[in-house]
């Protein structure tokens, strides 16, 4: 359980991250509190997505990952976020991550951050 909370928590600071560097990909909200709130629940639902989604998209995008030596990683890490941005809207949260060349930059910024946070924050269960 701590292992869970701790990649949301991760996911969550990435996220914030990619939304203060890039102005095309938006959270809105009316308080500090709010942004908080839907910026976990976003944290979550790209949790979700990556476990769910993720590996069997790179398991059918497998050759390309060799062809490409692994660059199609981007691609599938822009795909997750524009899903997550998809659902999002979906469930009425507001983060809209608008084109697919910002998903991409995007989806960098998180992997780097995520992988940071990562290594600094306590992964025990």
């Amino acid at each position: 359980m701590k292992n869970f909370v701790v990649k949301t928590i991760a996911n969550a600071g990435a996220l914030a991250v990619a939304v203060w560097l890039l102005d095309k990909i938006t959270l809105t909200g009316d308080s500090t509190g709010k942004k908080v709130w839907t910026l976990v629940l976003v944290a979550l639902v790209f949790g979700l997505v990556n476990f769910l989604v993720k590996p069997i998209v790179q398991t059918l995008t497998f050759p390309l990952f060799i062809l490409t030596l692994g660059l199609i990683t981007l691609v599938v890490n822009a795909l997750m976020l524009l899903l997550t941005s998809w659902l999002a809207g979906k469930l009425d949260l507001s983060f809209h991550v608008e084109g697919f060349w910002t998903a991409v930059l995007g989806g960098l910024i998180i992997s780097i951050v995520s992988w940071a946070l990562h290594v600094v924050l306590p992964d025990e269960d």
